[in-house]
């Protein structure tokens, strides 16, 4: 019975929840604990392997979810994640800012991204269970959602995109004034402690950045996976699932996210079609599944495939 208690908000049963966050517990140890107990630049290889490993991860995930509730939560879920590993793609830019500009080394990076992620598990739960409250009690707030994202897809077609550094703003003047920090790094601390009191190091500056970079995405992510699946258990797991994937891609994406010239075409499209989907299933029926799962994967592979061909010169002089 207790296990029943928060279904209607939660989705499914209290265990599942429970299983999932087992997951991201052992795969978060094995990472720092085991994988990174000492302290060591990644290279790309060790990045794309990572990755890989988590997209099998993240497909035998999906896998389970299809062969235990049934085909259209497997292609919701694959989807969702699908939406929102490529849509986090244009945060790794801002990540690369956030460390150029405060003199991160790579040395240390990892280390900001594995604390940033337990804020992303905690800030993407809040969102996505305050978005579910909100559906079930209105559901005309969905098409809210559609709306927000049709206008934010077509605004990113037409409006330029900027690239201002994220360190240069009120935010950034804001934590220096408040935290007192160090002028120079600390190693891998984020915090030392000096004949004044406490002190928060540059590398604590980045790890609020790159949490602040978050919720800034999670704005744009979170409304559009609700267009796919209203279930919180579908939406929470595929996206802490593909930022997952995404941190351990990092370093891999950074060295050649310059080449990724027309993602944000593919983006701003699928945005677009997912905002319409909502519309188009309340005035003519929900479409098929596969057909948003396809037309989802096309227009990521088309800006990914078109993106690396035009820069190709870029890569053969690189």
């Amino acid at each position: 019975m207790d296990s029943l208690l928060f279904t209607p908000v939660l989705g499914v049963q209290s265990w599942l929840w429970l299983m999932f966050l087992g997951i991201v517990g052992v795969l978060l140890v094995l990472d720092l604990g085991v994988l990174h107990r000492k302290q060591r630049e990644i290279g790309i290889g060790e990045s794309l392997a990572l990755s890989a490993g988590y997209i099998v991860l993240a497909l035998a995930f999906g896998g389970w979810i299809w062969h235990s509730r049934g085909a259209e939560d497997g292609l919701a879920w694959i989807t969702g994640y699908m939406l929102e590993k490529t849509l986090s793609l244009d945060n790794v830019f801002v990540i690369s800012l956030i460390f150029t500009s405060l003199a991160v080394p790579r040395l240390y990076q990892h280390r900001v991204l594995f604390w940033g992620i337990l804020g992303v598990i905690l800030l993407r739960g809040l969102m996505i269970g305050f978005g579910t409250a909100l559906v079930s009690q209105f559901s005309w707030v969905l098409y809210l959602f559609g709306a927000f994202l049709v206008i934010t897809g077509i605004k990113m077609l037409l409006v330029k995109e900027s690239h201002d550094d994220p360190t240069q703003g009120k935010v950034m003047a804001w934590l220096r004034k408040v935290l007192r920090v160090t002028p120079q790094l600390h190693g891998s601390r984020f915090f030392v402690r000096d004949h004044d009191g406490w002190r928060a190091t540059p590398l604590f500056l980045a790890l609020c950045m790159v949490e602040l970079a978050d919720l800034v995405f999670a704005v744009d992510s979170v409304p559009a996976i609700f267009a796919i699946s209203t279930d919180p258990y579908i939406v929470y797991t595929s996206n802490i699932f593909a930022v997952l994937g995404l941190r351990a891609l990092y370093f891999a994406l950074a060295a050649m996210v310059h080449r990724f010239e027309y993602l944000k075409v593919s983006l701003a499209l699928i945005l677009v079609f997912i905002g319409a989907k909502i519309f188009w299933s309340h005035l003519v029926g929900k479409p098929d599944p596969i057909l948003t799962l396809s037309v989802t994967f096309a227009l990521i592979a088309a800006g990914i495939g078109l993106s690396l061909w035009r820069t190709r010169a870029q890569g053969d002089n690189a």
